[in-house]
């Protein structure tokens, strides 16, 4: 185990996933040193997700370098206003200037992109179709991990989608972005036109949307270089 870190690591998920898919940056980022939390936020609102995560923030000894994955990219630019947030760190994920949300962002996809196999929403929620979940989300995941992504899914709040930031924290923070560029959920066009909007340092891998998954060495790679910054 290296030397304790005096930068604390927040990292936050997506939709239709839980924490559990942050295993592997944990434990890469935890051998290194770093204190690590996982937010278990319950991808209902964006107001109840941020709150969630504030409270994670708030229990931590250091600074905090802020991590999030798909739709966690909008809960941490709102959630990263916090003082003790110095760095925010999006993996294939959104970041929405203020007013935007996950709905505004994907109503007009560009020809050519990929259709997220959402299915339509039931009783207020969203799943993907679990047939097409691996090919869509986690193409490079191993079969069973897969498998277990798309029969664990989280209900996705419709309302989750539509919330809007407010105050884009990657206006006044340093921020890093992971482009993966084989996501079939999010374009890699739209990744880099949102990574190059906040004034990222980017980084560009071979990856699905799943990448945190898949590539945990490469993510955890820009996390430390954004907690080195700090």
């Amino acid at each position: 185990m290296a030397q304790p870190k005096t930068v604390s690591v927040v990292l936050v998920h997506g939709g239709f996933v839980d924490g559990s898919g942050w295993e592997a940056v944990h434990r890469i980022l935890r051998q290194d040193g770093y204190q690590v939390s996982v937010v278990q936020h319950p991808t209902l609102s964006l107001e109840g997700d941020v709150a969630a995560t504030a409270m994670i923030i708030e229990a931590q000894d250091h600074p905090v370098v802020l991590v999030g994955h798909s739709y966690g990219g909008v809960v941490i630019t709102e959630a990263g206003t916090h003082p003790k947030v110095k760095g925010l760190v999006y993996i294939a994920a959104f970041a929405p200037d203020a007013g935007e949300s996950v709905s505004s962002l994907i109503a007009n996809p560009p020809p050519g992109a990929p259709t997220p196999p959402i299915l339509p929403p039931k009783d207020g929620y969203l799943f993907l179709d679990r047939a097409k979940f691996q090919a869509a989300f986690a193409a490079d995941v191993d079969a069973d991990k897969a498998a277990f992504m798309a029969d664990s899914q989280v209900p996705w709040g419709v309302a989750a989608l539509s919330g809007a930031v407010s105050e884009p924290a990657w206006k006044s923070k340093p921020s890093w972005y992971l482009v993966a560029t084989d996501d079939q959920m999010i374009p890699p066009p739209a990744q880099q036109m949102m990574a190059q909007r906040a004034g990222a340092t980017t980084v560009e891998s071979p990856g699905s949307h799943s990448v945190y998954v898949s590539q945990p060495r490469t993510v955890a790679a820009l996390v430390m270089m954004a907690a080195a910054a700090q």
